[in-house]
């Protein structure tokens, strides 16, 4: 009977653990796949180099000439220069055409215009003011038909006229107040002026300086 005992408790299964207890798992380090350089993995070098284009090894670049490089005999030459070639210090080098020299029709010394020293009082604001003071300069009543006749009349440095531009005007008061003097403006006393005075100043506006001083437009002699 003990041996009957014996045998059966021998062959009874394991208890089985209590509902509370929890079974012990052994938890094993699973190892990451080797990384194959192949893949395009990341590496631990880090390199912001940028890759050749086109690749070392591809076609295009093996059909691509090599860049010629010029020596110095093989490059162009500066362009020649006659001039340095037979300069010589301290001179000007001879004229061959094609220079910066001005062309022979421009190259005339051209007349410097002379200005004088006015009187005090007989500047350009002064002028001005006397023309808006309402003192009578023309000398007239009433605007005239002026012939060259008449106008050969007042000649003189107290009563001279001119014409510029088919107007008359009596630039006796203006006189001390010209820049380039009285002598200058005597010039066209009795005459016209137009000529000269385009050569002059072309640039000066005769009507807004003389206004006052108009006297009548010029005509021709009447027909005899």
């Amino acid at each position: 009977m003990a041996a009957y005992l014996s045998s059966w408790f021998s062959a009874a299964p394991a208890p089985s653990p209590a509902r509370d207890e929890k079974p012990e798992v052994t938890i094993g380090t699973i190892a990451p796949p080797p990384e194959d350089e192949e893949d395009g993995s990341a590496t631990e070098t880090e390199d912001d180099t940028p890759p050749a284009f086109p690749a070392l090894n591809s076609a295009q670049r093996a059909s691509q000439p090599a860049p010629r490089v010029l020596t110095d005999t093989q490059r162009m030459p500066p362009p020649p220069n006659p001039g340095l070639a037979v300069r010589t210090p301290g001179l000007a080098p001879p004229s061959r055409g094609g220079g910066l020299a001005l062309p022979p029709s421009t190259s005339k010394p051209i007349r410097a215009r002379e200005k004088v020293a006015l009187a005090p009082g007989r500047g350009p604001l002064d002028w001005a003011n006397l023309k808006a003071s309402g003192q009578d300069l023309r000398g007239v009543d009433t605007l005239l038909r002026v012939t060259p006749s008449m106008l050969k009349a007042h000649n003189k440095k107290d009563d001279a006229w001119t014409a510029i531009y088919g107007r008359v005007y009596n630039m006796t008061a203006y006189m001390p107040f010209h820049p380039g003097g009285e002598r200058e403006l005597m010039r066209v006393a009795g005459r016209d002026g137009t000529k000269l005075f385009a050569v002059t100043h072309a640039w000066v506006n005769a009507d807004f300086m003389l206004d006052q001083c108009m006297v009548g437009f010029l005509v021709s002699e009447p027909a005899s």
